[in-house]
């Protein structure tokens, strides 16, 4: 008889391998695929992992995973062209009971490879540098993947190939996306002693930390920078959205250039050496994206679902990621109790997701997309926040005005009316 497994999984990243882990651990025969070389040596993100969702799956991860920084301080910045103004929080309960480590800083060529290894060992069969070409279907439904000449059969393929799923398109779940529904995002890695990064971010220990810019660094373009700390190294890049950077003739690669050696950052990494190089498309558009995410014989899940959210201040994927993994795993096993992986059936995946927090707080959010497409949030009130505060603390001999004067008098050399900026103050306030 022709080998056949109960699931097979494409694309070994967090939700892949969440998948895949949970699967195996309940007895079922599991082949997860992973195009690179290795897992994690393809997959690129800004730095930082929300833990809550991985410790539901493996309690007290951090103990044997390669992380890197437990994050305390969080840092917004707006910045100017002289000008830069943020607002940090450090909070050190974040790395003590009940948070147990709120989040993590991580190296994904390194995070991956240990989750993919857990799958492993769980008794999945991991097979590196394929790539799937094409779906197996037969009578409407998948029965399995082509990779070149091989054909591989499974009752079920889950889908979780990243941003540009073929599979979630070659099955009919979703179409491509649209340059206004994905994010370009550019990612260095800098090489600092442990001692250098954790006095210049005034860190304690191993604590980490986690900024994030807006303004100047994207020319008033939709997105933003961001430099997460590592054990010996500093994440530092750009994510700007992909229709906004196909109408001008900014070169994202000039742009992190440049972002780096800004005077506000280059104290920050100065001395450093640039170890690694990444780019990748990153979904932004929330549920207006989102495929179809059960068809008959397949599921989808984490980025091929588009399973991201951007509020400007917070932005997650991972946690999202696994606990998708992880609905898919739990609708598979339940499938394979019941032999049945038709489409009803695997509905079960959307239900779980529902009353998981991923398609709830994705609902929640759903008109966040939407709201930071307001290119004054990247342009005018920076520079707005920027001027006032700078205005505050300016003493030049000038005649004295009080404080509602001079925020007046901002708001009006700014391109904002007082209208406009409550309005904008209270949509942000009600959408994110």
């Amino acid at each position: 008889m022709e080998e056949k497994f109960a699931a097979i999984v494409v694309g070994a990243g967090p939700a892949g391998s969440t998948a895949a882990y949970l699967m195996a651990k309940a007895g079922l025969e599991v082949l997860l695929i992973e195009k690179g070389a290795a897992p994690g040596s393809k997959n690129m993100f800004g730095g930082r992992m929300y833990s809550h969702a991985l410790n539901q799956v493996i309690p007290g991860f951090w103990a044997e995973a390669p992380v890197e920084r437990p994050v305390a301080k969080e840092i917004i910045t707006l910045m100017t062209g002289d000008q830069c103004l943020s607002i940090s929080i450090q909070d050190l309960s974040w790395t003590k009971p009940p948070y147990h480590y709120h989040s993590f800083t991580l190296l994904r060529a390194e995070f991956d490879a240990w989750l993919a290894a857990k799958a492993e060992e769980a008794g999945a069969m991991l097979a590196c540098g394929i790539r799937v070409d094409d779906l197996l279907i037969k009578d409407g439904r998948v029965v399995g993947i082509r990779a070149g000449e091989d054909e591989m059969l499974a009752d079920v393929v889950i889908a979780a190939d990243g941003v540009n799923s073929l599979m979630a398109q070659k099955a009919g779940l979703a179409r491509m996306f649209s340059p206004g529904q994905v994010a370009t995002g550019v990612k260095q890695v800098i090489k600092l002693s442990p001692e250098e990064i954790s006095r210049r971010f005034q860190l304690e220990g191993n604590n980490g930390a986690a900024q994030l810019f807006v303004g100047e660094c994207t020319k008033g373009m939709q997105g933003g920078g961001f430099i997460y700390t590592n054990k010996d190294t500093i994440s530092l890049g750009l994510v700007i959205k992909a229709a906004e950077l196909q109408k001008t003739q900014h070169k994202i690669a000039d742009l992190v250039e440049e972002f780096k050696h800004n005077p506000h950052i280059r104290p920050l990494v100065e001395g450093g050496e640039v170890v690694e190089y990444s780019a990748h498309l990153v979904p932004e558009a929330g549920l207006d994206m989102m495929p179809q995410l059960y068809g008959d014989g397949i599921l989808v899940a984490g980025d091929a679902a588009g399973f991201v959210l951007n509020l400007g201040y917070i932005v997650r994927g991972m946690d999202f990621a696994i606990a998708s993994g992880q609905a898919a795993a739990q609708t598979v096993i339940e499938a394979a109790r019941n032999n049945n992986f038709s489409r009803q059936s695997l509905s079960q995946y959307a239900k779980l997701l529902k009353e998981s927090f991923v398609l709830r707080d994705l609902e929640f959010y759903r008109k966040a997309p939407h709201f930071l497409e307001n290119r004054r949030m990247f342009e005018v009130y920076p520079q707005l926040a920027c001027g006032l505060m700078s205005r505050m603390f300016t003493v030049d001999g000038s005649p004295p005005a009080h404080l509602l004067n001079k925020v007046l008098s901002q708001v009006k050399e700014s391109q904002a009316g007082l209208a406009q900026l409550a309005g904008d103050g209270w949509k942000g306030a009600r959408i994110l």
